[in-house]
Parts: structure tokens; C-alpha cells; sequence
């Protein structure tokens, strides 16, 4: 018998968001986001949201996320709740947290991330794959990019040529002359 496959993590609540894995952060300047909380279970779940900020392992803040005032939040079963907002910080060069608390066993049951990063510090992001330095030359990649989207060209070369040429519908009208229809569903 194998295994069943889950695509979310946990069976009491799963954490996304639109934050991508590290972004330049200057403190004192609103952070926009989206957060995205869904309830896989078969029952209506109570959740909470933490934001917590850390530097090398030790813990610089945390603080709870109010949803529409209140610090706890419910979703139905099978729900996708969608929250917008923003966070503020005083500090930078330090891995953002939030996590997912559900009420009822009082644990975190998951969590999402992002390095906050300086953008005048010493602290480095990661290097994206074939920048400068990860290819182990002194200049751009090309290979890696051309590898990446020929195939994304392929696909729209060969779509646009299967793709189904539209033909010109004409009408005569009394006086025989030949005129131009415009295709059903235009309404004009």
C-alpha cells in the first residue's frame, strides 16, 4: 500500500505568502503582503498570527498580528482565508517569520519566511543561479538563462502555429456588393 500524498503540510493549518525568499528592507518603512491561511481539516479551526524577527538564531521581537482587530481568526473547513496588510520594523538584516497558531492544540502548525536584508549592508543575499560568481566566471551566465526559456519559447512558436486561423465571414447584400461581417458573439 503506498503512502498517500499531501500537498499541504499540515493537517490543522497550512501558511502562505507573496514574499519572496529574501528582499531588501530599510527599517522604519512599511513592508506590504499578503498572507494566505487555509483550514485542510474537516472542521472550523481558530488560528493565530505571530511576527517574529531574528538575527543568528536569537530571537529580536515578536508580536502578535491582529486579523480584523482580534487575535484570533476562524476559517471553515477546506476555507482559504486571504489577509492584507503590512508590518513595520526597526531593525534589519534579520529572518522575518509568521507563524500559524491553531487554538485548539496550541501549537504552531506552520510557518513562512523571508530574509530581510539591508540594502547598503555587508550581509549578502543569496546569488541567484548564474550570477556573476556562481558560474565561476567573471561575467553573466547566458547558457543558463537560453536553457531556461527556449522551452517556453518552443511551446509559444508551436501553440501560435496549431492555434486555428480566424477566416473573414462575407456577406452579399442587395445590391450584390460583397461586405465585411463581423464575427459571431461581437454583437455590432
Amino acid at each position: 500500500m503506498s503512502p498517500a500524498l499531501s500537498v499541504m503540510g499540515s493537517a490543522l493549518g497550512d501558511i502562505f505568502w507573496d514574499l519572496p525568499p529574501w528582499l531588501y528592507y530599510s527599517p522604519g518603512y512599511d513592508l506590504g503582503l499578503s498572507v494566505y491561511a487555509a483550514n485542510p481539516s474537516g472542521s472550523e479551526q481558530e488560528y493565530a498570527l505571530i511576527a517574529r524577527l531574528s538575527r543568528d538564531g536569537q530571537q529580536i521581537s515578536e508580536e502578535a498580528l491582529p486579523v480584523a482587530g482580534y487575535a484570533w481568526f476562524k476559517a471553515k473547513p477546506g476555507d482559504l482565508v486571504q489577509l492584507k496588510g503590512s508590518l513595520r520594523f526597526t531593525e534589519t538584516n534579520a529572518v522575518l517569520t509568521v507563524l500559524l497558531y491553531e487554538k485548539e492544540s496550541g501549537e504552531v502548525v506552520d510557518s513562512v519566511a523571508t530574509m530581510l536584508v539591508a540594502p547598503s549592508s555587508s550581509v549578502l543575499p543569496p546569488a541567484w543561479p548564474g550570477a556573476p560568481g556562481n558560474s565561476g566566471s567573471s561575467g553573466f551566465d547566458w547558457s543558463l538563462l537560453l536553457g531556461m526559456m527556449l522551452p517556453i519559447l518552443m511551446v509559444g512558436i508551436v501553440a501560435s502555429a496549431l492555434k486555428p486561423k480566424k477566416e473573414e465571414t462575407k456577406r452579399i447584400d442587395s445590391a450584390g456588393k460583397s461586405l465585411k461581417q463581423l464575427p459571431v458573439g461581437r454583437g455590432e
